[in-house]
C-alpha cells in the first residue's frame, strides 16, 4: 500500500492532521495574498484607487461563481474519491477524476462564452454604478479568458489533497501566487495597464498552476490518474460526485448572491463608498474563510479515508481536534479585527474617508466571527463524511435562509442609520446558523458513527 495512503489510517491523528492541515493551511492563505493582492495593488493608484477597488469589488460576485464551479467537481469529487480509497478501490477513485476533469473543461467553455458577452449587463445588475463599471469591465474582459484555468486549478488540485499529497498542493498554489505578486506591480504600475493589468497577471499566474496541477495528475507521483478512459461523462459516476460538491457549490455561489444583494442594498443607502467598504469587508472575512477551509481540507482526507474504511475512533478524534483547532483561529482573529480594524482596513486603501468608514462597519460585520470556526468544521465535516443533504441544508440555512431576507429587513427594523443595519445581517445570520448547523451536526455525527460501529481502540 502506498505510504501516502497507508498514513490515513495508521499515523497518529495529532501528528496526522498537522502534516495534513498545515501544508492546507499555507496554500490557503497563500491562495488568499493571491486573492487580496490584486486589490491591495489597485486600492493604492494614485487618484483613482477608491474608484478603482469599488469596481473590482463588483467584480467578486463573477469570481466566486466561477471558483464555486471549479468546486462543484472537487470538493464533491475529492471526498468521493477518497472513501474508494479507504475501501481499497482506485479504479472507482480515478473514474472519479476524470469525470470530474471532463466536467471542468465542459463547465469552463460554457462560462467563458457567457462572461465574455454578457459582463457589463451582469456587472451593472451585481452593483456597478457608473463611476465604476469602466473599471469593472475592464479587469473581467482579460479575467474571462482564464476562466479554464482558475477552473482546473481548483478543482483538480482538491484531489491531490485527498491522496494526501497536501505539500504539492500548496506548491500548486504557491507558484501562481509568487507569479501573481511579481507580475501585478509590472502590469499595474510599470506598464501602466492599471486593473487591465492585474487581470493579465492574475490569467497568467493561474495558467501556470494549471500546467503545474494537471501534470502532477498525469504523472508518476499521483495514485490517482487522469486517463482518456475515465474522462467520458457517465451518470453513475459523476452525479454522486455533483450531488456532495452542490453544498460547496452553494456555499461559494452563495456568496456571490449575497455580494450582489449586499452590493446593490448598498448602493442605495450609502453610495460607492458603502459598496467600497464591502470590498474590504469581504477582503477581511477572507482572513477567517480560507485559513478555516484549509483546516477542513486537512481532516477530509483522514476523515473521508478512515469512514470508508470503518474506523470510528479516528473519524471521531480528528473531528474533535479539527473542532478544537478552528474555534481557537476564529477566536483570535476575530479578537485582532475587533482590536486593530482600522490597521486591516489600511491594507486595502490610502483614502482616509474609505478608512474611516470601514472601521465601524468591520467591527459590524465582524462581531460574531469568534464561533465561525464551528460552522466551517461541521460543514467540512458532513461533506468528508458523503453527508450530501446535510451539508447541503446548512449551507442553504445561513445564507438563503437567513442572510438574504435579513439584508432588507435589518434597513426597516433599524431606519436610523440603515446602511450599518445592512452590514449588521451578516452576525445575526450568523449566530443563528451556527446554532443551527451544531444541532443537525451533532445527531448526524452520532448516526454516521453508529452506521461503522463502535469505536475501536487505536493508537492516536
Amino acid at each position: 500500500m502506498n505510504e501516502d495512503k497507508s498514513q490515513l489510517g495508521t499515523q497518529p491523528v495529532g501528528r496526522l492532521l498537522v502534516k495534513m492541515a498545515a501544508p492546507a493551511v499555507v496554500a490557503q492563505l497563500i491562495n488568499m495574498l493571491y486573492n487580496l493582492v490584486d486589490r491591495i495593488y489597485i486600492g493604492h493608484i494614485p487618484g483613482e484607487g477608491a474608484y478603482a477597488l469599488t469596481g473590482m469589488g463588483v467584480c467578486m460576485p463573477v469570481i466566486m461563481i466561477v471558483s464555486a464551479f471549479a468546486m462543484l467537481a472537487g470538493a464533491g469529487g475529492a471526498p468521493r474519491a477518497s472513501i474508494a480509497m479507504g475501501r481499497g478501490d482506485n479504479r472507482s477513485a480515478e473514474q472519479a477524476l476524470g469525470n470530474c476533469f471532463c466536467l471542468l473543461l465542459i463547465v469552463s467553455a460554457v462560462l467563458t462564452g457567457v462572461l465574455l458577452v454578457f459582463n457589463r449587463p451582469i456587472l451593472m445588475a451585481f452593483g456597478a454604478t457608473e463611476n465604476t463599471i469602466g473599471y469593472a469591465t475592464a479587469y473581467m474582459d482579460i479575467y474571462a479568458l482564464g476562466t479554464v484555468f482558475v477552473q482546473l486549478t481548483l478543482g483538480m488540485n482538491s484531489f491531490i489533497i485527498a491522496q494526501g499529497f497536501s505539500k504539492t498542493a500548496m506548491l500548486s498554489v504557491l507558484i501562481g501566487a509568487v507569479c501573481n505578486i511579481v507580475l501585478d506591480p509590472i502590469f499595474i504600475f510599470g506598464f501602466s495597464m492599471g486593473v487591465r493589468g492585474a487581470a493579465l497577471a492574475t490569467v497568467l499566474s493561474q495558467a501556470v498552476s494549471c500546467a503545474w496541477v494537471v501534470s502532477f495528475l498525469l504523472g508518476k507521483r499521483t495514485i490517482w490518474r487522469i486517463r482518456p478512459r475515465n474522462m467520458i461523462l457517465r451518470p453513475a459516476v459523476i452525479l454522486p460526485c455533483v450531488a456532495l460538491g452542490l453544498a460547496t457549490f452553494i456555499m461559494q455561489a452563495s456568496e456571490s448572491v449575497i455580494s450582489v444583494c449586499f452590493n446593490t442594498s448598498l448602493r442605495e443607502y450609502g453610495g460607492d463608498l458603502a459598496v467600497g467598504a464591502m470590498t474590504i469587508l469581504t477582503s477581511v472575512m477572507q482572513f477567517a474563510l480560507l485559513p478555516l477551509q484549509g483546516l477542513g481540507q486537512g481532516a477530509q482526507p483522514i476523515v473521508s479515508f478512515n469512514y470508508g474504511a470503518g474506523n470510528a475512533d479516528r473519524v471521531k478524534k480528528a473531528y474533535f481536534l479539527l473542532l478544537r483547532t478552528s474555534l481557537t483561529y476564529s477566536v483570535v482573529l476575530w479578537a485582532f479585527l475587533m482590536l486593530f480594524p482600522q490597521t486591516f482596513a489600511g491594507v486595502f486603501t490610502s483614502d482616509q474617508e474609505l478608512i474611516a468608514f470601514a472601521v465601524p462597519a468591520i467591527r459590524c460585520y465582524c462581531a460574531v466571527l469568534l464561533v465561525f470556526g464551528a460552522q466551517i468544521a461541521c460543514q467540512m465535516t458532513f461533506t468528508s463524511l458523503g453527508y450530501a443533504k446535510a451539508s447541503i441544508a446548512v449551507a442553504v440555512t445561513r445564507k438563503f435562509v437567513l442572510l438574504v431576507p435579513l439584508i432588507y429587513l435589518m434597513p426597516r427594523l433599524f431606519p436610523a442609520d440603515k446602511t450599518m443595519a445592512v452590514y449588521m445581517a451578516e452576525p445575526v445570520a450568523d449566530a443563528l446558523a451556527v446554532t443551527f448547523t451544531v444541532i443537525l451536526f451533532s445527531f448526524q455525527f452520532r448516526k454516521a458513527l453508529r452506521q461503522i460501529g463502535a469505536p475501536k481502540e487505536q493508537a492516536s
